[in-house]
């Protein structure tokens, strides 16, 4: 029987696509801001020096996950870090768009602040608006992950232009623009979330007080610890997945032939073809996965991560090809530049990875992690994200050291190899799990 979503579900659909405008489009735009020589508007910092930023601060963002997370247990309720959060990063995106060195930090650190609050918090809620066990929860949480494209792909196009074409500072305050919108939207939907995002208040000596303090289950033990190794999968995967807005945007700035029938393409632009992949093919990769459940194959999350991994590592020997091509002469001089196919299909390899990986790790919390430490867990899984993305960053900064091809081939390989590990031994990581996903299935056909 058809069943439509919950209209709560459209509200943070809406919220989190506006977050993810202004996240991405300042991210599009950073690291090719910081390397801009100073009369060119930028900071003039050398390659590694942004690089280096970029892993601090991208580490930050996602590690902040992890005290959003507690606060909203403990103190405010999801729904209410959601809104401070927002508030946060139209403060943070918007400082941004002035001059000087001091608003850059100042706006950076608000904007590390407010996705703290707001991330782990509003993908909570998604999982929060179904009920356990009910089918829609991962097609919902697919939708939740096209809103995030949306988002991004909008935003590595328009901030791209606005920055090329007025200046970077005009590309920050864009997006600090569609954060304004997103909150808009989420301070308008609170009808549709009223029984979701609420602080749980627990009285002293009460039956919840005693029920927050009891000693986890051997199953409930068990789901965490499978939860922990899962977050190891995300450390790999999103440390060679965030180089597309370090290392690759250095890349197809300088070493990528950006030229299409007379026209330069910025080389931010280029951050939109992935989130454009996911809105092309998310559908098509969440049909495969379900027709191998129904033909009794394997399909179970970690075993999505592990395939997610292995794709993902294969779209970098496509960045082999492309340092192959492109050449540097002794002096720093470009000699040779690489055509923009090599980028343009080592994405569409990310996205399909990224799509067997990511949205399904999202779920995969919302239905292993234990009641109480639901927001707690979200945030460490943000947090593990986070510390990929300086991982991602520190090997953009031993690139410049040792090469692109070095650090794409090494990549490459420990992806796929990683991948590989994960399968042999995906029969006692699902046996961790205590049939948690056999029981939404069944439960899916009831």
């Amino acid at each position: 029987m058809f069943k439509t979503h919950p209209k709560g579900l459209y509200i943070l659909f809406f919220t989190e696509l506006w977050e993810r405008f202004s996240y991405y489009g300042m991210r599009a735009i950073l690291v090719l801001y910081i390397v801009a020589k100073t009369d060119n508007g930028g900071l003039g910092w050398s390659n590694t020096e942004a690089l280096a930023l970029y892993g601090w601060y991208t580490m930050l963002v996602y590690v902040m996950s992890i005290p959003g997370g507690w606060l909203a247990d403990r103190v405010l309720g999801q729904k209410k870090a959601v809104l401070f959060g927002g508030i946060l990063l139209v403060a943070g995106h918007t400082i941004l768009a002035f001059e000087g060195i001091g608003f850059f930090y100042t706006g950076l650190s608000l904007i590390i602040l407010g996705v703290g609050g707001l991330k782990p918090n509003i993908s909570t809620m998604v999982g929060g608006l179904y009920k356990q066990g009910d089918p829609m929860r991962d097609k919902g949480f697919t939708i939740f992950y096209i809103g995030i494209n949306i988002g991004a792909f909008l935003a590595g196009i328009v901030v791209a232009f606005i920055a090329q074409v007025w200046g970077w500072h005009y590309g920050f305050g864009a997006a600090g623009v569609g954060m304004f919108v997103g909150l808009i939207v989420y301070l308008m939907g609170q009808k549709y979330l009223k029984t979701v995002g609420n602080l749980v208040k627990r009285e002293k000596n009460s039956l919840s007080e005693d029920v927050m303090r009891k000693p986890l289950t051997k199953i409930e033990k068990d789901r965490v610890i499978v939860l922990l190794l899962s977050f190891l999968i995300v450390i790999v995967f999103w440390g060679a997945y965030e180089q597309a807005g370090g290392l690759l945007n250095l890349y197809a700035n300088k070493l990528t032939d950006r030229n299409l029938l007379g026209f330069v393409i910025p080389a931010a632009a280029f951050q939109s073809i992935n989130p454009a992949y996911i809105i092309l093919f998310g559908g098509l990769v969440a049909s495969f996965w379900v027709k191998r459940r129904i033909k009794g194959k394997e399909e179970s999350s970690i075993f999505k991560m592990a395939i997610g991994n292995i794709i993902m590592g294969l779209g970098f020997v496509l960045m082999v090809g492309a340092s192959a091509q492109s050449q540097v002469s002794a002096t720093g001089e470009v000699v040779a530049k690489s055509s923009m196919l090599w980028l343009v299909g080592a994405y569409l390899l990310f996205t399909i990875g990224e799509l067997c990986s990511s949205p399904v790790a999202l779920s995969f919390i919302t239905k292993l992690a234990p009641v109480k430490y639901a927001s707690l867990m979200m945030g460490i899984y943000f947090a593990m994200t986070g510390f990929g993305n300086k991982l991602a960053g520190l090997l953009g900064e031993a690139a410049q050291q040792f090469g692109d091809t070095q650090i794409f081939g090494g990549i490459a390989g420990f992806s796929v190899l990683f991948g590989l590990i994960l399968l042999l031994f995906i029969k006692k990581l699902n046996d961790l799990t205590h049939g948690a996903e056999e029981m939404n299935h069944s439960e899916a056909t009831q």
